[in-house]
């Protein structure tokens, strides 16, 4: 079986989308599959037309002068254009057996205009519309012409695809409410390497000790600082937090278009002090950032696409073992069960997280059993070997060769 996977972007960005590709093209491999990798304009710094990145190799599609200063539609559809010319010219290379394409649309529509011309089927996977992530980055109003329009388009999209994948079941049904038919629709949902996963890291003290965190409590969050993850809510928990356990510290590792808001925020609640950013640190280093985490913060704001769409980090947080609080919208809903494998709580609510915070660090009897079961539960359903196996049907269903 030859893949041929159209991506947004991959390394050397990080990026939860980044990952979750490179689990699949792995197990894929494992499987005894060929990958070829295509990626659209916004491939960050691309400059050559193919690049070698830690053993991958990506075909680029190299972004035109001029196409960033045009208007947002007529800037989206050049991008369209530009990645179908480069799509045709590996597909004929390569010749795949199937053409997958991932979110966002603008990866959807150019598969699907290469898979008619060439006879390819077309499988597209919806990490997430398009339509809600604009939102979320500000750059179109739920409701408003743009949002309807790329609705439209993910729609169209949908509808003349061969097959569709999906992370969740949240998505799935807004998927299939489109009319799109149950048979359709897979769900290939987030997963974990388990492998790569320990439990129970120890501190680094001299690390601890340049962060300021010796005798801390530390609450924390690693990754991108987005408005729908809800940091801002944490940091106005934190004095609640502070009240009940003066020495608790809040650590974010990461950026991203929040940042500088969320530090003004902590300067003007005067908890600057409290609140410990780290910046953007390599990935390899990640580990050490974990392990001086006592309760991970995962308070994902309530909207359309924390309602639909089921995040990465609560199945890494779990592989490790670790303490979590999520809030109770709808992505989490589907992946963590209260008081089993983690602690919901009420989305949006910075009492409901400070009191979740508190309860988890009042009750350490119940620590272990919570390590335990969210340990088992990725272990035995959340595997991506289980979850790349559904790949198979997918494929074979639209080449015959399963």
């Amino acid at each position: 079986m030859r893949i041929l996977h159209v991506l947004d972007h991959s390394l050397p960005s990080h990026s939860g989308y980044t990952f979750r590709t490179l689990s699949i093209l792995r197990e894929q491999r494992r499987r005894g599959w060929e990958t070829f990798h295509v990626t659209g304009p916004k491939q960050p710094g691309a400059r050559a037309v193919e690049e070698e990145v830690e053993g991958w190799h990506f075909h680029r599609t190299l972004v035109e002068p001029g196409i960033a200063d045009r208007l947002p539609a007529l800037r989206e559809w050049a991008l369209i254009r530009r990645l179908t010319r480069r799509l045709r010219e590996v597909a004929q290379a390569v010749r795949p057996d199937v053409i997958h394409a991932h979110s966002p649309v603008l990866d959807a529509i150019p598969a699907l205009r290469v898979g008619r011309a060439l006879g390819i089927p077309v499988v597209y996977e919806v990490r997430a519309f398009w339509e809600d992530a604009a939102v979320d980055h500000g750059t179109a109003r739920e409701g408003g012409l743009r949002y309807r329009m790329s609705h439209a388009l993910e729609t169209y999209a949908l509808r003349r695809v061969d097959g569709v994948t999906t992370i969740c079941e949240g998505l799935r049904s807004d998927i299939v409410a489109r009319g799109i038919p149950a048979h359709k629709v897979t769900v290939i949902p987030n997963a974990v390497d388990v492998d790569k996963f320990s439990v129970g890291g120890t501190p680094d003290p001299t690390l601890r000790a340049e962060l300021g965190l010796d005798g801390c409590t530390v609450i924390g969050f690693l990754g991108s600082f987005y408005a729908y993850e809800g940091l801002a809510l944490l940091l106005e928990a934190l004095p609640r937090i502070l009240r009940a356990h003066p020495e608790a510290r809040v650590l974010l590792v990461g950026g991203g278009p929040q940042e500088d808001r969320l530090k003004t925020l902590a300067r003007d609640m005067g908890i600057d002090q409290q609140v410990i950013f780290r910046g953007r640190v390599p990935h390899a280093e990640i580990g050490r950032y974990y392990d001086l985490v006592d309760v991970l913060a995962y308070p994902r704001l309530p909207m359309r696409l924390t309602e639909l769409v089921t995040p990465l980090k609560p199945l890494e947080a779990m592989a490790q073992g670790r303490l979590f609080v999520a809030s109770d919208v709808g992505g989490h809903r589907e992946l963590i069960r209260d008081g089993e494998t983690g602690v919901l709580f009420e989305a949006g609510s910075a009492q409901a997280l400070a009191d979740a915070i508190c309860r988890l660090l009042d009750t350490p009897d119940v620590w272990p059993r919570l390590r335990r079961q969210g340990r088992a539960f990725v272990e035995k359903e959340r595997t991506w070997a289980n979850s790349v196996a559904r790949y198979e049907g997918v494929y074979g269903r639209l080449t015959a060769k399963g």
